[in-house]
C-alpha cells in the first residue's frame, strides 16, 4: 500500500521560513477544510486590513499566554513568534 502524504499546510514545504503559511500551505488548507485563508496583513497604516491585523494580534497573544510553554514564547524562531513578527504584533 501506497502512504497519502499529509496536506502542505502540516508539512515544512507549506510553511513560510519566516512564519504562517505560505500561498502553497494556505490552498492546501483551504482546500482540505473549505476555509479562506488569505496573506498576511502587517501593514498597521492599511486601514482595510486594520481590523484584520489588530484581531489577529490579540488573538495569538493570548494563544502564546496560555498554550505555550515559558521555553517556546521566549524562543525567537518558535512558529508563534515569527507569527506574530510577520504581522508586526
Amino acid at each position: 500500500k501506497i502512504m497519502a502524504k499529509s496536506p502542505a499546510w502540516q508539512r515544512s514545504e507549506g510553511k513560510n521560513p519566516k512564519g504562517g503559511l505560505n500561498a502553497k500551505g494556505r490552498a492546501s488548507y483551504n482546500k482540505a477544510t473549505g476555509g479562506n485563508l488569505k496573506p498576511p496583513a502587517p501593514n498597521p497604516k492599511n486601514k482595510k486590513d486594520e481590523g484584520r491585523r489588530k484581531s489577529f494580534c490579540s488573538r495569538m497573544k493570548g494563544h502564546k499566554a496560555k498554550n505555550t510553554s515559558a521555553k517556546t514564547a521566549n524562543d525567537p524562531n518558535s512558529r508563534i513568534n515569527k507569527a506574530l513578527r510577520a504581522w508586526n504584533c
